[in-house]
């Protein structure tokens, strides 16, 4: 599953862009990743330019 530093991440966007499984959602402020939708196909950990997405 793909996590999440907040204390990196700078709320572009980018990870929402990527992702084909509409899992990131960015919501006010925040990013947030529906666990039930994310394949942990990594897209997201890719695009970030912060790498504020980690993969396990």
């Amino acid at each position: 599953m793909v996590k999440i530093d907040y204390k990196k991440c700078g709320y572009c966007g980018a990870c929402v862009g990527v992702c084909e499984k509409l899992a990131i959602n960015l919501i006010e402020h925040i990013i947030v990743i529906d666990e039930k939708k994310c394949n942990n196909c990594k897209l997201c950990t890719i695009v970030c330019p912060l790498n504020a997405l980690e993969g396990e």
